[in-house]
């Protein structure tokens, strides 16, 4: 997992939510907040950036860390979804034709 700096804001419900992250000295700009839960002490996004790759932050809000734990490319979105079905917005295939 590689620790980034995260940018805030308030999103619904008042939760601050990535706007923009830095993995590796990188500017990412998350345009949509796709998914958010929460474990014993951490709290996850999954978000979609300016160039529609997925990535997914972890929060430990004990220690105030955030961590990049998935990353998804384009590519490799359109690499598993079947030809002739389109992807949701949260990046899973809709099961549709």
């Amino acid at each position: 997992m590689l620790q980034v700096q995260v940018e805030t804001h308030t999103g619904h419900g008042g939760v601050e939510v990535p706007r923009r992250f830095r993995p590796d000295g990188r500017e990412i700009e998350a345009v949509e907040t796709l998914d958010q839960w929460s474990g014993r002490s951490d709290r996850y996004f999954k978000v979609r950036a300016g160039d529609g790759s997925l990535y997914i932050l972890r929060l430990d809000e004990k220690r105030a860390e955030w961590e990049l734990i998935m990353f998804q490319s384009p590519e490799a979105q359109a690499a598993i979804t079947p030809a002739g079905k389109k992807p949701l917005p949260n990046g899973f295939d809709s099961g549709e034709g």
